[in-house]
């Protein structure tokens, strides 16, 4: 990143001073003769205004604006600015009014902090740069509690990590808006600290990012994207990582800032809670102000086992540690890295250390003070390492530390879809194991292979014969590793009512306890990419997937049995279903659907639609008729719903019952009930050919792709032997309004019948997975090639 940034905003601040002061002459001054002073607040009151930021003006008056007269003055000041093109956001305030405390407005004292004077009445200035001192003193307490409070809270929606692959350099944890936090913290403390040299670096590299933003978007955007990233820099992986130790230097300034200030602003029973706590210190570990703190830390060259004493202190506790602690334990890495280079009996320690409470602190704390590169030297690959899947919200390193998280979150929660999952783990005798897995799941992606699984686990065998970790440990820790996209893949790409699939699961986790710790795994892995990876349907597909596995792996074989239906009611409507029917509905459903088989035979159609943990599901019974599938899904897509799964079956009188399950987005059905009446009434005119779904699909806008270097190059894959009965054909291809329809298309008008149908997205990119026959069997291998390239035809439309 080249470019002087700092002579940029210079320049931009004393060009907009001009501005503003023209147009007071101009307006405001034959209005106000006296009794209005115009201040620069904010970042341009520090002269620091980035080439399309706001500009912050407050108007300080003696009095309140009164008459027509100045009113119109005061509007025709505003217009003039904005005419400049200036982004204003002013506010007109008396000195008492700026010298009063607002707990709902913190934001107007903070500003004031950086307050200039650009025109107008200097006495009345004068008066405010009197009195402000006074207000800063009297009000610093409450002042640096909101500030705390307001950052923490900002921090909290970045779920306080600076590791985004796509990070908001101005409100990301690390990003600008820490650098303020530690100069008001800094200033309302009346520290002498100089942190701002010692920051000086990461500031210029951020406002020449931001500088260079703002001129290729051509307005106040702060999002470092993929694309930008690839066109501000030449290595864009390499300059990434240099963005990220920049901001963990910001980060860990602003933290130890306002740890350094929560002290002044502490309450009664704040105080009181700390100093209980304090009573946790012992020999080797001092607790003070919620933070731990080493007694004797010149003691880690003669003794680094100390270290890891500290990090279990942490686990056991849950107190973090002082910035101070960080600093020690980073200034001793010489004698960690000689200390940790040899084999030893580590894993006893670290398996005690992860059987505690608050383990994953103790993991994110080994993370921030380098000792978990150091135990782990392969950990410095993934550190800050960008991979760009469009889908993962952090860097790998950071993705692994969340992993952790969300798995000791289960602990504790209420959440009844989660406590299913809450259950096994406390059924597990094997956490550390578990924890030791997810440390190394992603390690692998350091050399930019696919086959990251394979590649981690080899990783790990090296290390965990270092740690002297037992045989028997290591193999279940290495299968875990292995195996941990195994039950993601099933659960998205297999059809979870066919014996084949409970056969392969079975046989791919080889005993129950290791299904438990996938299960696990993979939940904590998903929950993992984004805050909104695991939905409610993702969740609910998992434990699905656990229960498959875990009928199979306690089932008799003997005691299946496939029991013939007496000549009843019952039974003629059931006559020439498919036997997976049976096994996929319970007598409930199978009702409903005979109700609505009579209704089917009187208006020709008939239709359900319902809803459970947020995801609808709508089954249709009708007569069979050419690319009948088709028209259903491009008519649910055609309304904005994104489809989960679909299952068609069909006897051999030509009755059809087909299920759609689809979520909804933006909460149509949700918010407007009549909504559904007209969902339905559009499907029952699509069923019998009364309307034109592709016109209804070319309604849909196409969303933007994440990137220009996203596009999803399609693949067909096809699968024999993945089901006893149908073809599974598995394709990825980029995601878009119609793409279901355009498929089911395509595979009908090749004369083949489509049982099922999985479909999963990971940002734009579709993932969909058919099962189909033809002439009621399997496809025969000469029509692969044939349907392949049909198929590839509509994924590149």
């Amino acid at each position: 990143m080249t470019g002087n940034a700092a002579s940029a905003v210079l320049g931009r601040s004393t060009f907009v001073d001009q501005l503003v002061t023209h147009a007071f002459r101009t307006h405001l001054a034959p209005a106000f003769a006296h009794g209005m002073s115009v201040l620069a607040v904010g970042g341009y009151g520090r002269r620091e205004l980035f080439p399309y930021s706001d500009v912050d003006l407050l108007l300080l008056v003696d009095k309140e604006v009164q008459g027509d007269t100045q009113r119109e003055a005061l509007s025709a000041f505003l217009r003039s600015m904005w005419d400049k093109g200036l982004r204003l956001s002013q506010s007109v305030r008396t000195v008492a009014e700026c010298c009063q405390f607002d707990q709902s407005n913190v934001e107007l004292s903070i500003s004031l902090i950086d307050q200039r004077f650009l025109i107008g009445d200097h006495d009345l200035y004068d008066l405010l740069a009197a009195k402000l001192p006074k207000f800063f003193r009297s009000n610093r307490t409450n002042l640096i509690k909101h500030l705390i409070k307001l950052t923490n809270q900002r921090h909290a929606k970045f779920h306080d990590t600076i590791y985004h692959l796509e990070p908001n350099i101005k409100e990301t944890p690390g990003g600008m808006r820490d650098l303020q936090v530690v100069n008001w913290l800094n200033r309302l403390r009346s520290s002498d600290a100089d942190v701002d040299s010692s920051l000086r670096e990461a500031r210029e590299f951020l406002s020449a990012i931001r500088c260079k933003l703002h001129y290729k978007t051509g307005r106040d955007s702060n999002i470092l994207t993929f694309d930008l990233q690839e066109e501000l820099a030449e290595d864009a992986a390499s300059w990434m990582r240099e963005y990220y130790r920049h901001a963990r230097d910001i980060h860990r300034c602003a933290k130890r800032q306002m740890e350094a200030s929560e002290q002044i602003s502490e309450g009664g029973l704040a105080k009181q809670f700390r100093e209980w706590r304090s009573r946790l210190s012992n020999a080797d570990f001092t607790v003070s102000r919620d933070r731990v703190f080493f007694r004797a830390p010149q003691q880690i060259a003669s003794d680094p086992a100390l270290v890891l004493r500290l990090f279990e202190f942490v686990a056991r506790h849950g107190i973090r540690l002082s910035l101070e602690a960080e600093r020690r334990v980073r200034d001793h890495k010489l004698y960690l890295e000689e200390y940790f280079a040899s084999s030893r009996p580590l894993w006893q320690t670290l398996k005690s250390l992860l059987l505690l409470p608050n383990a994953a602190l103790a993991l994110r704390a080994m993370h921030e003070t380098g000792l978990l590169q150091i135990i782990i030297p392969v950990w410095e690959q993934i550190e800050c390492l960008v991979v760009r899947d469009f889908y993962h919200r952090y860097t790998v390193d950071e993705h692994t530390l969340v992993t952790l998280e969300y798995l000791e979150e289960l602990k504790a929660t209420k959440d009844a879809g989660r406590r299913r999952f809450r259950e096994l783990l406390g059924e597990t005798q094997d956490l550390p194991l578990l924890f030791m897995a997810l440390i190394f799941h992603d390690l692998g992606k350091s050399d930019g292979m696919e086959g990251h699984a394979v590649a981690s686990a080899r990783v790990a065998e090296r290390v965990l014969d270092r740690m002297q970790m037992p045989e028997s440990e290591r193999r279940t820790v290495l299968f875990l590793i292995e195996h941990h996209l195994d039950l993601s893949a099933i659960m998205n790409s297999r059809d979870l009512n066919d014996p084949t699939t409970a056969s392969e699961l079975a046989a791919r986790v080889e005993t129950l306890e290791n299904l438990k710790l996938l299960a696990l795994m993979t939940y904590s892995d998903i929950s993992a990419v984004n805050p909104d990876a695991m939905t409610p349907w993702r969740l609910e597909q998992l434990w699905r997937t656990y229960i498959v596995g875990y009928r199979e792996l306690t089932r008799d074989l003997d005691t299946e049995r496939i029991h013939v239906p007496t000549k009843d009611e019952k039974a003629t409507f059931l006559e020439g279903f498919p036997t997976r029917y049976l096994r996929t509905h319970t007598e409930d459903q199978i009702r409903q659907h005979m109700q609505l088989k009579q209704v089917a035979d009187e208006n020709g159609v008939a239709m359900s639609l319902q809803r459970h943990n947020g995801v609808f599901t709508l089954t249709v019974v009708t007569r069979d008729r050419p690319n009948l599938f088709a028209a259903l899904a491009g008519t649910i897509s055609s309304f904005g719903m994104n489809i989960l799964k679909a299952e068609a079956f069909a006897n051999q009188k030509g009755d059809v019952l087909d299920t759609f399950s689809f979520s909804d987005p933006m909460r149509t059905l949700e918010l407007n009930p009549a909504e559904s009446d007209r969902l339905k009434s559009m499907i029952r005119r699509a069923v019998l050919g009364k309307e034109d779904v592709q016109r209804l699909l070319r309604g849909r806008a196409k969303p933007a792709a994440p990137s220009k270097r996203a596009e999803v190059r399609p693949t067909v894959a096809f699968d024999g032997e993945a089901s006893e009965s149908a073809t599974l054909v598995e394709i990825v291809a980029e995601d878009r309004p119609g793409l279901l329809y355009d498929l089911a298309s395509t595979i009908s008008s090749a004369g083949c019948s489509i049982d099922v149908v999985l479909i999963d997205t990971e940002a734009h990119k579709a993932l969909d997975v058919f099962y189909i026959t033809k002439d009621g069997a399997k496809l025969t291998p000469d029509l692969h090639d044939d349907l392949r390239s049909q198929i590839l035809v509509v994924c590149n439309n």
